[in-house]
């Protein structure tokens, strides 16, 4: 059985994005964590987190879900809905499915996701893309590792890994 991980970095107040951007800007670490968990399964993102990466990601199948009839973009496969996009990446990996964003893919994801990997960011942000709430009664903390900024990362934060109960 395939697993679905969101796998999503958050401020204290939920946001996730400003203006198709991350509000907190690079945060070294983080970026590393990300393809960690991603890299060599098949990522599932919104056109607008696409355009907001700019390109595909690299070593990970990249299923971009849009409505634009005839979108395209090199090393992407468009599909119409987000339970079109995990159907086709379970299709590529029996293992691991990673949707990476944005708060719409998250929201209409998170009832076929088996766990999230979060990085909580220790800031409450300005922003316009939020991630849903987690109940803590579907939800269960399995690990949590925190860091403090330092000159790589500008905010302290947290990895945390939530399976679902």
């Amino acid at each position: 059985m395939t697993m679905v991980a969101l796998v999503v970095a958050v401020a204290d107040n939920d946001v996730i994005g400003r203006a198709g951007q991350l509000p907190w800007g690079r945060m070294k670490t983080d970026l590393q964590h990300f393809k960690a968990l991603t890299l060599g399964h098949p990522v599932v993102m919104g056109r607008k987190t696409y355009d907001s990466i700019g390109r595909a990601l690299p070593g990970r199948p990249n299923l971009v879900v849009t409505r634009q009839a005839g979108w395209a973009a090199p090393g992407c496969e468009a599909v119409a809905s987000v339970l079109g996009a995990l159907a086709r990446a379970q299709e590529l990996d029996s293992e691991l499915v990673c949707v990476i964003g944005g708060g719409e893919i998250y929201r209409e994801a998170l009832n076929a996701a088996d766990m999230v990997h979060l990085t909580e960011v220790h800031h409450a942000f300005e922003g316009d893309a939020t991630f849903p709430a987690l109940s803590p009664t579907a939800w269960r903390e399995e690990t949590r590792e925190r860091h403090e900024a330092d000159a790589d990362n500008p905010y302290a934060f947290s990895f945390v890994t939530l399976r679902r109960r």
